[in-house]
């Protein structure tokens, strides 16, 4: 137990520290309020920070967006019980029991029980993440370059079977991705590659209007044209549940933070997919599903204790294995590429502090959340009131600032301009952006493990298929890319991702 509690000993007199402290409140806050605002999300706000952790610690800038995205998923319940609008998508199903029982007078027993469950799912998923990190990066350091190269072609095809929607979209995305990534200078030959005789692409896209073109940008072109309707706020009640209510709601919180632990590791997955799941599963089990959408409490407990932890397992193959499971994932990975930190196992060995201090963070934004999340309920509603057209106008001048700040460059500005032009083309075509991200903080990877194992195998491609890890992880991408074409699954999925 020593190897588990002397490292997380470690952690929290790193995370202790009034400055890290400082950023995790920073972080708790501004995910909770990204979380109120509905079209904002925590992708666009990771993505729109990003110039401005160059200037933090690495610890305390990775403290802050983990906050950020954990955060969110708190702030996202506020709205959905109070005024039937989901502040963030994984908040969506919450909308469904959450503004049933407010409309019932129990308004303030959903938040509660909202934010408790997700204080106890943040808090087991945490544990999860302290206690399968060393396991899996022991598991990593028996991988080389074809490992990683099949681990990385497995974590793709997995992201794009997870992904909304069609299929042959998802895929479409994550090679241009690929491609977008392979922009810039060979790093073995020297010669420029894709950048069609623009110098300021000798170095490649930059990651920074990359990301805050493809979200925060094309949000913003998104979310104007969209007329919300704002329901009447109900009356609050009561903040604690009765005894029938918490009966019910502990179970859900349990099979809840069960079914998000899990889901949070796989690629692809993460708050969003838990929240369904759980409350598919927390339907599928009432003994009368009637009830679901007139004010259970199981359908409140679930979804959020699911999201909530599927937000803080998504952190493991990360940390772990430097592999981003999901977009926001993706940006953590470029946040640390900025401080000149390698994602994989050697962060743990390299940089214990952060590796165990990030984990210790997230117990202490747990439990900031629950304390200033109640009374700062009237609050977040006001900001509701904000008109979309002075809001939206602040965060791309924000945007613009952000990106010329990271180098001073009016190229990038303008490329993070066309990058939102062109992710919303992507949303109007009904394709994800994510796959695409992944696929470009990927394709470097992949290409440069893909040239390491060529040479040390001499140029002999059965490299990938001689080392059984990577044979096991080509062939289970081989059958889940299969299994999912076949038209019987297909449609199962189809209908997984309607309900």
């Amino acid at each position: 137990m020593s190897e588990i509690f002397d490292p997380l000993l470690l952690g929290f007199s790193v995370a202790l520290s009034p400055i890290n402290l400082f950023w995790c409140l920073v972080g708790a806050l501004l995910g909770t309020l990204i979380g109120v605002l509905p079209g904002i999300g925590p992708v666009a706000t990771i993505a729109m920070l990003l110039p401005i952790t160059f200037q933090l610690e690495p610890v305390g800038a990775l403290i802050m967006l983990a906050g950020i995205y954990y955060g969110a998923q708190y702030g996202g319940s506020t709205t959905a019980i109070l005024v039937n609008m989901p502040g963030e998508s994984s908040s969506l199903v919450t909308c469904l029991d959450g503004f049933a029982m407010a409309r019932k007078g129990r308004a303030g027993a959903a938040l509660a029980v909202a934010a408790l469950g997700s204080f106890f799912a943040g808090t087991v998923a945490t544990l999860v993440v302290a206690l399968a990190s060393p396991v899996m990066v022991g598991f990593a350091m028996l991988f080389g370059a074809a490992e990683y190269f099949s681990l990385m072609v497995f974590g793709l095809v997995a992201a794009i079977v997870l992904a909304h929607g069609s299929i042959a979209k998802a895929v479409a995305m994550t090679l241009l991705g690929l491609l977008l990534g392979l922009c810039g200078t060979d790093v073995n030959s020297g010669t420029q590659r894709f950048t069609f005789g623009i110098p300021e692409l000798a170095d490649g896209i930059g990651f920074v209007p990359l990301a805050m073109g493809l979200f925060a940008i094309a949000e913003i072109a998104v979310q104007l044209e969209r007329h919300f309707v704002r329901d009447a706020m109900a009356k609050m009640g009561t903040l604690w549940p009765t005894k029938d209510e918490a009966r019910e709601a502990i179970p859900a919180v349990l099979r809840g933070t069960v079914v998000g632990s899990v889901l949070g590791v796989l690629p692809g997955g993460g708050a969003l997919l838990a929240a369904f799941a759980s409350y598919t599963l927390e339907k599928r089990l009432a003994k009368d599903p009637s009830r679901f959408g007139q004010g259970a409490v199981a359908g409140v407990a679930g979804p959020e204790s699911a999201n909530n932890a599927g937000a803080q397992t998504s952190f493991i193959p990360m940390l772990t294995l430097g592999i981003p499971p999901n977009a926001v994932m993706a940006l953590m990975i470029g946040a640390m590429a900025i401080h000149g930190i390698v994602p994989g196992p050697q962060v743990m060995t390299r940089e214990p502090g952060l590796f165990w201090g990030l984990i210790a963070s997230m117990w202490i934004g747990n439990l900031m959340l629950v304390v200033i999340n109640l009374p700062l309920i009237g609050i977040w509603i006001r900001l509701l009131r904000v008109p979309y057209r002075l809001l939206y106008p602040a965060i791309l001048v924000f945007c613009c600032i952000g990106v010329y700040a990271l180098n001073s460059s009016t190229f990038e500005v303008l490329l993070a301009l066309g990058f939102g032009a062109l992710g919303y083309v992507f949303v109007k075509l009904g394709c994800e952006p994510a796959p695409l991200l992944l696929g470009f903080v990927l394709g470097p990877l992949m290409e440069e493990n893909l040239r390491r194992a060529m040479r040390l195998s001499r140029g002999d491609p059965m490299v990938f298929l001689d080392r059984p890890i990577s044979a096991a992880l080509l062939a289970l991408a081989l059958v889940l890319l299969l299994a999912v074409l076949a038209p019987s699954l297909r449609r199962l999925r189809a209908r997984a991702f309607a309900e």
